[in-house]
């Protein structure tokens, strides 16, 4: 259940770039993911990242209309069997709190803090995002690797 040094924790920003052919990002993301499938890299999202997915793809975007929800489903459903995914849990609430209290946080901010209370709790090392200034602040925490260099 727990991550290893070759585990990555794929971002919402990053499950929705690959999936939405209207996105600037869909080539580098779609690009990144394969590369880090071939060298076996174990690939990592959370509860929180699917709902955030589901959100964002039945919602009007700046670069793509809403989704048909079965479009969705299926895609949550697949990206269930293609990834791990990552509880919330008890312990990952205790992270969390325990980043709150050292790091200054609030808001929407708390999603990120989630994201990376999860990654501590599965010890997973490294996050691929887009959004990299969003987890600058944990940085003497978690790897943080942008989808474009």
């Amino acid at each position: 259940m727990i991550g290893a040094a070759n585990s990555v924790f794929l971002d919402t920003n990053i499950l929705v770039y690959a999936n939405v052919s209207e996105s600037s990002f869909h080539q580098a993301a779609l690009q990144k993911i394969q590369n880090l499938y071939d060298t076996e890299i174990e690939l990592w999202v959370s509860r929180q990242v699917l709902r955030e997915f589901i959100v964002t793809l039945t919602r009007p975007q700046a670069f793509t209309n809403p989704r048909p929800i079965t479009t969705v489903i299926e895609r949550v459903r697949f990206f269930q069997t293609q990834f791990r995914v990552a509880e919330d849990s008890p312990e990952v609430t205790e992270k969390l709190l325990s980043l709150i209290e050292e790091i200054p946080i609030g808001g929407k901010q708390m999603h990120d803090a989630n994201i990376v209370a999860t990654m501590l709790v599965y010890e997973i090392p490294q996050l691929l995002t887009h959004n990299t200034g969003d987890f600058t602040r944990f940085s003497n925490l978690i790897t943080v690797s942008p989808l474009q260099a």
